[in-house]
């Protein structure tokens, strides 16, 4: 059972997910293009990237 008025760190990242959800939507609404591209991405959600020391492939990424 779930009380309503208890906060935990996972409604805030919750909420953290749903506003970068919510900055997505308004940047793909407002692109000219068919997707956003993966530089695009990276620009609406504040990432910096160190190609130097990226693990994860990047979207689009058809390196392996």
């Amino acid at each position: 059972m779930v009380t309503l008025g208890a906060r935990t760190v996972s409604d805030h990242v919750a909420l953290a997910e749903i506003e970068l959800c919510g900055e997505l939507m308004i940047a793909a609404s407002a692109a000219i293009g068919e997707r956003l591209s993966a530089d695009r991405i990276d620009e609406v959600l504040d990432v910096q990237v160190d190609s130097e020391r990226a693990t994860v492939p990047r979207q689009g990424d058809r390196r392996g």
